[in-house]
């Protein structure tokens, strides 16, 4: 299997994240899902696991592979991106602390503030197919530089807020943690529902996305599961 999933606990995940020296040259954290395993064993992988590998974290975000991986023998701890950003909220950020926020609606920047009471939170919004335009990626880089933050959150869906990340380390002048997190901040802002923790814990919260976004969702989950399966049974026991 080509991601590389570190086996960190929540607490110890948030520990190292929370901890890190702000002052720090800028490092990421990935969230893999299904779909990104997925995508990095497709043709498009070749030039995506490089910006994985180069993920200060890794962290397991689907308790579906977690659960194939356990029949396989492997001991792997699920940290979601939207657990790890409400701990964070919650329990590490203040109301001073700088946060950069790209991605996401004005309705949720507005909604995080409001709830948090953030009064260094900036937002910026890149348009529909950015990726595509390198002005408008260059856009996103200038404004994390010019909005120095400890914690910046990229919220613009999978792989671009990977790329992202990716292409902020390598300016050399970014600093602080950039955690790529995709809908988290919805669900924080309270814009969008997540499973219940009982759905979650029964490894189904899939099965409650599905529900809500079935035009969008049923044909990548109708593939994916299939492929996950092959996937993870290729791989060999665990010693």
């Amino acid at each position: 299997m080509q991601a590389r999933l570190d086996d960190l606990c929540i607490e110890d995940a948030l520990g190292l994240v929370a901890g890190r020296d702000p002052a720090a040259p800028f490092a990421y954290v990935v969230t893999p899902n299904a779909d990104h395993v997925l995508r990095l064993e497709a043709l498009e992988g070749a030039s995506l696991r490089p910006v994985y590998e180069a993920a200060w974290l890794s962290l397991c975000d689907s308790r579906v592979l977690r659960f194939l991986l356990g029949l396989r023998g492997y001991r792997l701890s699920v940290v979601p991106g939207s657990d790890l950003v409400a701990a964070l909220f919650e329990r590490v950020i203040r109301p001073e602390t700088p946060v950069t926020l790209i991605g996401g609606t004005a309705e949720v920047a507005a909604r995080l503030r409001a709830r948090f009471s953030l009064a260094a939170l900036a937002h910026h919004e890149p348009p529909m197919g950015f990726e595509a335009d390198p002005v408008a990626v260059e856009a996103c880089v200038r404004f994390v530089l010019d909005h120095p933050a400890r914690f910046v959150l990229l919220c613009v869906g999978s792989p671009r807020q990977e790329r992202l990340a990716a292409r902020l380390a390598a300016t050399g002048g970014a600093r602080g943690v950039g955690l790529c997190v995709g809908a988290a901040v919805e669900f924080i802002a309270g814009v969008k529902r997540r499973a219940p923790a009982w759905v979650q814990r029964a490894h189904l919260e899939w099965l409650h996305r599905l529900a809500s976004e079935p035009r969008r969702l049923w044909r990548r989950y109708l593939a994916q599961a299939p492929a996950l399966l092959r996937l993870t049974w290729r791989l060999p026991p665990a010693a």
